[in-house]
């Protein structure tokens, strides 16, 4: 029965079939096949999937950050980021790595930190004199620190999926988003001084105060919704609400960038784009609840344990096993996959579910910039006017740079663990 749902489930993905079809069809064979599981069972099992309190901040961020897309908030960011860091050689490669993590602190997703931001700075690198295929790249790993800064939507789903508290899991991201940033602001300050990449004129205090002044009400909503939930004013899923508000007051009657007549356009991709990864929620709850029916997070165990019972050959695997899922899966489908399959197994080499979150997700993350479907490739590339397969070559030293990252974060778990345990 397991041979038969897993082979048909291959064979669909093989298809083009997308993932959360070929999730529920596969699924739904199985429990067809299954002596005791009715049919109806498929139905209950994926709304019992999506009926979830915290699930219900996913469409309010995803909203939220289509408003700041919108709003005027990316430019502002661009413009204080530029006055801080934009003198260095490298300038603006630093200034698109600094403008992204702010921007993540408040969109939460990848591809729109890399949109928002590469409209605009991708095409000021390459009048700068920056190759299209570094500019292009730079920007599509900045774009990732939209699923790993908080707060994060990846984040919200493995804590859903794990049981863990999304606001540990928030405040868990701050560091290794932090790790990355830095790993990325080095890699652009030697690129850029063996290519020539020359910085702009510095700013004066007063051109920096002038930009922060601008730009501190874009500044202040991940402080308003972090500060929120870690001061137990409201919840992740409330403090999404509160960011739609915030963000909707901003845009429309303090920068007045969103015009109501663009308000319908930004509801509909934020609908379209929530059925899209509700649609993933729902197959993907389903597809969990077979596999441990079946007995498959007991099988992978044994595998695992049988080929080492080493905490530091176990978290090896799991990164070779998620970096290559990257590269096929969307994020969501992953986390929603991989974390019912892998996470008793992790707690039995005494690996903390937080801890387990990050790696997770950080690896997702990297997959957004990994071909043959990666995300933020296909946006950046899309902005620069590149082709795929130029900007896939261009990514691969970043890469690099990621899997570094993940390593370090893997391996020394203080990283993730230190600030949620200094602020219990």
């Amino acid at each position: 029965m397991l041979i038969i749902f897993f082979i048909s489930l291959v064979v669909l993905m093989f298809m083009s079939v997308p993932i959360a079809v070929a999730l529920g069809l596969a699924t739904a064979l199985g429990i067809g096949m299954h002596e005791t599981l009715p049919l109806m069972t498929v139905a209950q099992r994926i709304f019992i999937s999506i009926n979830s309190f915290p699930l219900m901040a996913i469409p309010f961020f995803i909203l939220a950050g289509n408003l700041m897309q919108v709003g005027g908030l990316s430019k502002r960011l661009v413009n204080f980021a530029s006055s801080l860091v934009g003198h260095f050689t490298g300038g603006l490669a630093m200034v698109a790595i600094i403008t992204s993590m702010f921007f993540a602190a408040i969109s939460g997703s990848g591809a729109a930190t890399t949109a928002a931001i590469g409209a605009i700075l991708i095409p000021a690198m390459i009048a700068k004199g920056y190759s299209k295929e570094y500019a292009s790249a730079n920007q599509a790993v900045s774009g990732a620190l939209g699923v790993i800064i908080p707060p994060s939507i990846s984040l919200i789903l493995y804590g859903v999926v794990a049981g863990v508290s999304v606001s540990e899991l928030f405040i868990a991201g701050v560091f290794p988003g932090l790790v990355i940033v830095v790993s990325l602001l080095i890699m652009a300050y030697v690129v850029s001084k063996r290519n020539g990449y020359t910085g702009m004129e510095k700013s004066t205090p007063k051109e920096i105060f002038t930009a922060f002044r601008k730009s501190i009400i874009a500044l202040l909503m991940p402080v308003v919704i972090l500060g929120g939930i870690y001061g137990g004013y409201f919840t992740p899923t409330e403090a999404a609400v509160v960011a739609v508000f915030y963000g909707f007051v901003v845009g429309v009657f303090i920068y007045k960038e969103i015009k109501i007549k663009q308000l319908y356009k930004v509801l509909v991709d934020s609908a379209v784009t929530t059925a899209i990864v509700m649609i993933i929620i729902g197959t993907a709850g389903l597809f969990s609840f077979y596999i441990s029916i079946t007995g498959v997070p007991e099988l992978i165990m044994t595998l695992i344990s049988g080929l080492t019972t080493n905490a530091i050959i176990f978290l090896l695997i799991i990164n070779l096993v998620l970096l290559i899922a990257g590269m096929f899966f969307d994020g969501a489908a992953a986390i929603l996959i991989f974390t019912p399959l892998f996470l008793p197994a992790a707690i039995s080499f005494g690996i903390d579910p937080v801890h387990f979150g990050i790696i997770i997700v950080v690896n997702l993350a990297i997959g957004l910039v990994t071909p043959p479907v990666g995300l933020n490739l296909f946006v950046a590339a899309q902005i620069s006017g590149i082709s795929f397969s130029r900007l896939s070559k261009a990514i691969m030293p970043f890469i690099v740079i990621l899997i570094v990252d993940i390593l370090i974060i893997s391996y020394v778990p203080a990283i993730s663990l230190w600030l949620p345990g200094f602020l219990e």
